[in-house]
């Protein structure tokens, strides 16, 4: 499934079995995603069991020039895959990916837990600009569990781009691999999460408002709901 400029979507109570990403949203490619300007936001995922051989659950990018934003993805169950969740993008693509909410995930047998993959460098022509870089930001990764996980996360940024307020609570991963964490040019906060993540995700404190939670998701939901019925009324 691949939502793409695309608002007000809901995806549930779906099995996928595939050789590539099981759910993938984008929102238009270098200049013409930028220019078309249509983000894909509001979409939830509720109840998604699958596995895929070469891709990831769900994905987010890499064409994202348009924007991804309020995302809300819960109760996930991905095994015998190869990645569960991933950011793509790359210099060049612009836009932002904000305010994503993922909670309620069980893993078995997963090679890579968590990923920003930050090198898709594959343009559709030589007129991009490249000195745009994505900003990811606002995104919170909750009550996740997984046994025979190879990588827990591999949390690649770009130098000079915005990667921040990236936040894991209790995660609980059975990792395999001797380096379960490698991050670069990203900053974020964790809380309860084994094995124990990189230093850039520092220990998060009381107060932080950085982190985006449920109840801001919520009232877009509210948002969303009040005006599809005025709408129709």
């Amino acid at each position: 499934m691949h939502p793409d400029s695309s608002d007000a979507v809901c995806i549930e109570n779906c099995y996928i079995s595939t050789g590539d990403d099981l759910i993938s949203i984008k929102s238009g490619w270098d200049e013409y995603g930028v220019s078309f300007g249509r983000p894909s936001r509001n979409i939830t995922i509720h109840k998604l069991t699958g596995h895929n051989i070469n891709g990831s659950g769900i994905a987010i990018g890499s064409e994202m020039s348009g924007g991804v934003s309020e995302v809300h993805a819960e109760n996930l169950y991905f095994f015998n895959s190869s990645t569960a969740i991933i950011i793509k993008t790359a210099s060049g693509r612009g836009g932002y990916v904000r305010n994503i909410y993922i909670s309620n995930v069980t893993l078995s047998n997963v090679e890579t837990a968590l990923r920003f993959y930050s090198n898709f460098s594959e343009h559709p022509d030589d007129y991009y600009d490249r000195k745009a870089l994505p900003v990811i930001e606002r995104i919170t990764v909750k009550d996740v569990t997984g046994d025979n996980i190879k990588v827990a996360g591999f949390l690649e940024g770009i130098e000079g781009a915005s990667f921040r307020n990236v936040c894991l609570l209790n995660v609980t991963l059975k990792v395999t691999s001797e380096s379960p964490w490698t991050c670069s040019y990203v900053q974020g906060y964790s809380d309860s999460v084994s094995p124990e993540p990189c230093k850039a995700l520092k220990k998060i404190p009381e107060d932080v408002s950085d982190c985006y939670s449920l109840s801001n998701y919520l009232w877009c939901l509210r948002t969303q709901k009040r005006n599809s019925w005025l709408h129709s009324w």
